[in-house]
């Protein structure tokens, strides 16, 4: 139990709380801790959110498939975030996409009851809940206009831009297929062969297997 403690201490929005609260929460059932194998479904489109979530490790992807059949990436969690805040207190708390395990993952449940009693009495968890909801609902706004009236083009530039300034390089590494990326910005796997071949005549881009590299100069910032 002590290193379930730990890992649940260590997150953002339970290290407001006790040791002592989270044993006897891990003890009396309000805490559950969920292990998913790598492609294990963790929610299906339309089941009921009867809890709150907190990634405990691994990474975990909201997908959805499109009115022509294909297979869209929302978003990537990963540890430390949540999911079900936004919905469970909802009168449709009802998952609208499919939440799957992209590695294997393991995965705190919270039940609504002892989440209202916590969200009741820790001013301090409160509000982090509420960031972090606010958050993640900004977030997923984000990513679903990515798929809205952009070309392939725009879509894989989108991408290729935000990891390149998360990896701070031009580089890119990419840790997918590229039918998997293809998943990500909801096209099939040849239009997206079709159009990286395009942006490498171009002169826009160049890749391999394993990356892809932006050859214009895209400016890296640190935040605060």
């Amino acid at each position: 139990m002590k290193t379930s403690v730990k890992s649940i201490k260590d997150t953002v929005l339970a290290s407001s709380l006790s040791i002592n609260k989270i044993e006897n929460l891990l003890t009396n059932g309000g805490f559950k801790i969920s292990h998913y194998p790598k492609g294990a479904l963790i929610h299906i489109d339309g089941e009921e959110c009867k809890n709150l979530e907190i990634i405990l490790s691994g990474q975990v992807t909201v997908e959805r498939i499109d009115s022509s059949g294909n297979l869209l990436t929302i978003s990537d969690f990963y540890r430390d975030d949540i999911l079900g805040g936004n919905l469970l207190f909802s009168k449709q708390p009802f998952y609208p996409m499919t939440i799957t395990a992209k590695t294997p993952a393991r995965v705190l449940a919270i039940d609504k009851d002892t989440l209202f009693e916590l969200l009741s009495d820790n001013p301090e968890f409160l509000m982090t809940y509420l960031e972090f909801i606010s958050d993640n609902a900004a977030i997923l706004g984000n990513k679903i206009k990515q798929f809205i009236k952009k070309s392939i083009r725009e879509s894989l530039m989108s991408y290729l831009e935000h990891e390149s300034k998360r990896q701070g390089k031009n580089r890119i590494e990419l840790d997918m297929t590229k039918k998997e990326l293809a998943e990500r910005i909801g096209v099939e796997r040849t239009s997206l062969s079709r159009e990286l071949s395009k942006m490498k005549k171009e002169g826009l881009i160049t890749f391999d297997a394993h990356s892809i590299t932006l050859c214009h100069a895209i400016k890296h910032t640190s935040s605060v």
